[in-house]
């Protein structure tokens, strides 16, 4: 019996690290497939903004981003991702969309002083970062990455 249990745990970590890799391979692969991409701090130092070797903002990216400063509890928040991944899929290969958890990315959260959520950060390719406050409508933030972002007026 203790066998059986011995081999059925194995299968199941096998299983639980399989999936686990797969899902950061797809979140590294998704970056510009139309789909939000899940941030944590790494990722924004090496893609975004080395924040920790230099002071002087420099975005990293290949094309112009939003970080959604968001968290599970919070109802604005929920309310607003289903047009971040509409918006992800309908901006494919000219922007790229993050989402980063305050919760389990207090450092990032900081870093924006996100002292309410969401909180949306603007990267255009120069210049500095913008800051969005609050829920809007998809229009208001096709608006933003039209004008702002992506330089269509």
């Amino acid at each position: 019996m203790k066998k059986v249990i011995m081999v059925f745990a194995l299968v199941l970590i096998s299983a639980l690290c399989f999936a686990g890799n797969q899902q950061t391979k797809a979140s590294k692969d998704s970056t510009n497939s139309g789909q939000v991409v899940v941030m944590d701090k790494n990722m924004f130092i090496n893609d975004v903004f080395d924040y920790q070797n230099t002071p002087d903002w420099k975005y990293k990216g290949k094309l112009p981003a939003i970080i959604d400063l968001y968290a599970d509890w919070c109802g604005p928040c929920r309310m607003v991702a289903p047009i971040m991944k509409e918006l992800a899929k309908e901006y494919k290969d000219k922007i790229t969309i993050y989402k980063v958890n305050v919760d389990k990315e207090k450092e990032l959260a900081a870093l924006f002083q996100a002292t309410s959520i969401p909180l949306f950060v603007f990267i255009p390719m120069e210049g500095e970062p913008q800051l969005f406050k609050g829920a809007a409508d998809k229009a208001t933030y096709k608006k933003a990455i039209d004008e702002f972002l992506l330089k269509n007026k």
